[in-house]
Parts: C-alpha cells; structure tokens; sequence
C-alpha cells in the first residue's frame, strides 16, 4: 500500500479516551522514555524537520497526540514515560490514560516501543514492553541513537536489549538513528506491512 509521508496533519490531543478516533482506520502506536527522542524518530519517519514536537526539556507530551497521514493511517503518540521532574498526580494521570488506550484492543494495529541503543531498558521499559505483549498485537522496538555507538557495540546491546525485554523471534529489533536515518526503511516497512494486514482483516 503506498503512503504519502509528506501529507500529514496533527489531528488532536486526547486527554481522555472518549478522545481516541474509533474510525477504524490503522493506528500505529510510539511509546518511549521522554528522553528517547519519540519526536525525532517520528519526524524522520516522515521526512520532516519539525512535525512532531521536538521539546527542549524532556516530558512535553502530556497527552496521546494523533497524526493522520495520507488519511490513511494514525501515528499515535503516547506520553512520555519515566521522567523525574513530573509530579505523581500528573505520572498517574499519564498512566490511566495510556491504560485506557491499550485496554481498547480494537484501537492498536502495530505498537513501536523506543529504546535506548546505548544502554539496558529500565524497569519502566520493561513494564510498557508486558502492556505490548498483553495486547496481542504485533509491535517491534526501535532502539534509537545508534550513532552514538561503536560499531562493535551494536550487536552486544541489540542482545541485551531483546533480552532484557524477553522478546521472541518475531518482535523486531530495529536499529535506528533519528540523526542519521538508519533504520527508517525497515521502520517504515514494518508501518506498510501492519496497515495491509489491518486491510486484510477488514
């Protein structure tokens, strides 16, 4: 199916799950740590400089952000999670709302889950990686800043990543960099992959 990146608009911010578009159209879901750079993989996904928000302090997207491309498809973006500076009403607000959005089975067509390339996912990357699992739903992780490793430490911290987050053969491992545009083509592929199978199944 072919996609027009370059047609894409911010459509809302839902603050509450009567919020979620239920149009049946395929949802691809981001979720990360707020320092994983959510924003700058998006924005490369698409090509565009400043699509997504990129914050200067982490934590800036407070709600479920949605962008319609080529009103084919929504990129769906989570708040960011795991980030101090943020009070626990506000930490349990996020929380509800993002289990709101996955206790929805219906809305999710394909979950991608950022991590850090250069170090082992934490307890909060380990949590959002069960919420995908449990939702029976394919996702893969993109393990972003791969430029700022060695060569020689790529495969060793894919390893560490994929078992850490106790991930099966069929979960993806894509090595990424949003500074440089590795990973795109394969991200993208999996994107396509999951909108022909959500036609499939209608």
């Amino acid at each position: 199916m072919a996609l027009n990146l370059q047609n894409a608009q911010f459509v809302r911010s839902a603050v509450k799950p009567a919020d979620f578009p239920r149009d049946a159209l395929p949802q691809v879901v981001f979720s990360g740590r707020s320092n994983v750079g959510k924003s700058s993989v998006i924005n490369r996904l698409l090509g565009r400089k400043n699509f997504a928000r990129v914050g200067a302090a982490p934590g800036k997207t407070t709600h479920i952000n949605y962008f319609l491309i080529d009103e084919k498809l929504y990129l769906v973006d989570l708040p960011g999670y795991g980030y101090a500076k943020v009070s626990q009403a506000e930490r349990a607000r996020w929380g509800k709302l993002i289990e709101a959005w996955f206790a929805d089975t219906s809305l999710m067509t394909l979950g991608v889950m950022l991590v850090d390339a250069r170090h082992a996912p934490t307890a909060d990357d380990c949590t959002m990686g069960e919420w995908f699992k449990g939702c029976g739903k394919p996702f893969v992780v993109v393990a972003n800043k791969l430029d700022k490793l060695k060569k020689s430490e790529i495969e060793p911290n894919l390893a560490r990543i994929r078992e850490k987050l106790g991930l099966d053969e069929s979960v993806k491992v894509i090595p990424f960099s949003a500074e440089k545009g590795d990973g795109r083509e394969e991200l993208l592929k999996s994107v396509l992959a999951a909108m022909s199978g959500a036609g499939d199944q209608e």
